[in-house]
């Protein structure tokens, strides 16, 4: 089973670096395109947190968590994939 990961792609990678600083609270330069969680339920802040402030910033975010098969992260999906994720890892 492959451990859930988040990739995120903005055309402006200074957005992308100030939206994970602030995210993170980090005042080093951080540029991570691609997240893996050991525990499924830690991609929900992130994901949640980015369709929160999708008018400040404009990034967006697919879901990996099978093999192959990614999803992207959208206003009119992300409470049907919140919910996927507490069912599919109710840990």
């Amino acid at each position: 089973m492959i451990k859930p990961t988040v990739h995120l792609y903005s055309n402006d990678k200074n957005q992308l670096t100030n939206f994970l600083n602030k995210f993170y609270n980090n005042s080093q330069k951080m540029s991570n395109e691609i997240f893996t969680f050991e525990n499924p339920m830690e991609l929900i802040d992130l994901i949640s947190v980015i369709i929160d402030n999708n008018d400040k910033y404009n990034i967006s975010a697919w879901i990996n968590l099978d093999e192959d098969i990614f999803i992207k992260i959208t206003n009119s999906n992300i409470n049907d994939i919140i919910k996927y994720i507490y069912e599919r890892y109710p840990y």
